[in-house]
């Protein structure tokens, strides 16, 4: 199972406490120095069965510095997907990939029904 995280993100913090607290085994991947690309967001996003903007970090600085609330609407999949790929500060984390489950953010419920 893959954990892309962002180390002083709290919420990556708790997500990975509670993986280790469920005896979850987990790779870890710092989501800026090794930012998602084109082709895994594609397929995780296609695997995942998630609308698109789960994929977005809406709250964070860059989405409101690029306006992307306003431009997002207008973008096809693919430009979405293409940006997304271009920096890790974009992208909702944390998000565990395993080979069946893609999940972005930590709710705990979702991630009980989807991990134990």
């Amino acid at each position: 199972m893959l954990f892309v995280y962002y180390p002083k993100c709290s919420t990556c913090r708790k997500a990975k406490k509670w993986l280790e607290e469920n005896n979850i085994e987990f790779e870890e991947r710092h989501i800026i120095d090794d930012n998602p690309t084109y082709e895994e967001l594609k397929e995780w996003y296609e695997k995942s069965g998630l609308a698109l903007n789960r994929f977005f970090n809406t709250n964070g600085m860059k989405y409101r510095e690029l306006k992307l609330k306003d431009k997002r609407p207008e973008m096809s999949e693919d430009e979405q997907l293409k940006l997304l790929a271009t920096d890790g500060m974009l992208v909702k984390r944390p998000v565990i990939v395993s080979d069946d489950v893609v999940l972005t953010g930590f709710k705990v419920k979702e991630w009980e029904e989807k991990l134990l």
